[in-house]
């Protein structure tokens, strides 16, 4: 599950640990990041930044992607891999909320990111990772199985040196938090889980004293992605707020 807490414009995602530590993203906790994501949607929004933190259990893990073992129980191979579709389909509309939020979004990875939590994160403005514990990894290529088409654009997006790219994706390199910012990926990294919290928290309230428009910051966003918004069916518009 996750909780959403407001501090003034702050708005504070937190990914919580129940019986999973690892903070799978099971049909549970889609739909939790998304009606969270649509509760901030319904609010006003000027001066506001959003963080995502995880929290709870081993501390190990930010998220390590689809829940594999939900999608296993199911009752046969064809069962599974509907499981597995649906969760890629319902993740789908986590990214495209995320890519349309009128704010900026930071992500504290504060341990693994591992091939939906890799896009969960990196679907953010900004990532900042902790240098003693945590990787970026995308296993697709070391499990045999492809990456939904959103996944591809968002890697393509967000991951500009083409050598970086390779590596990631089609190598499977797990990417710690120094590699992490020569790379381009991650915006800062940190000493501690405190200390990427901090961090997270301290550019949040530096976005924040720039009393950015919302709804023309999401627009502007959206410019920078193109293929990215056009994969997930997102439409942008000319927006001026004032003259």
């Amino acid at each position: 599950m996750c909780t959403l807490e407001k501090r003034g414009s702050l708005f504070i995602l937190t990914l919580t640990s129940d019986q999973d530590d690892q903070h799978r993203l099971n049909p549970t906790l889609i739909s939790s990041i998304f009606s969270a994501l649509s509760q901030i949607q319904s609010q006003p929004t000027a001066g506001s930044a959003l963080v995502t933190v995880a929290h709870g259990g081993s501390g190990k893990f930010f998220c390590n992607g689809f829940d594999f073992r939900w999608a296993q129980a199911a009752d046969s191979q064809s069962g599974a891999r509907q499981r597995l579709r649906h969760m890629a389909d319902s993740f789908r509309q986590v990214v495209a909320a995320l890519l349309s939020l009128p704010m900026p979004t930071i992500a504290a990875v504060s341990g693994h990111a591992a091939a939906a939590g890799f896009i969960l994160a990196i679907a953010h403005d900004y990532v900042i990772m902790r240098k003693d514990r945590g990787v970026l990894y995308m296993p697709e290529v070391d499990l045999g199985i492809t990456l939904p088409d959103y996944f591809a654009a968002a890697a393509r997006a967000k991951i500009g040196s083409p050598a970086a790219l390779r590596n990631v994706v089609a190598k499977g390199v797990k990417v710690k938090a120094k590699e992490g910012v020569e790379m381009g990926i991650v915006y800062s990294a940190h000493d501690s889980e405190e200390g990427t919290v901090e961090a997270a928290m301290r550019l949040a309230e530096e976005l924040m004293g720039k009393k950015w428009e919302g709804e023309a910051y999401a627009e502007i966003r959206k410019c920078l992605y193109p293929e990215m918004c056009s994969v997930l069916g997102l439409s942008s518009k000319s927006f001026i707020s004032k003259i």
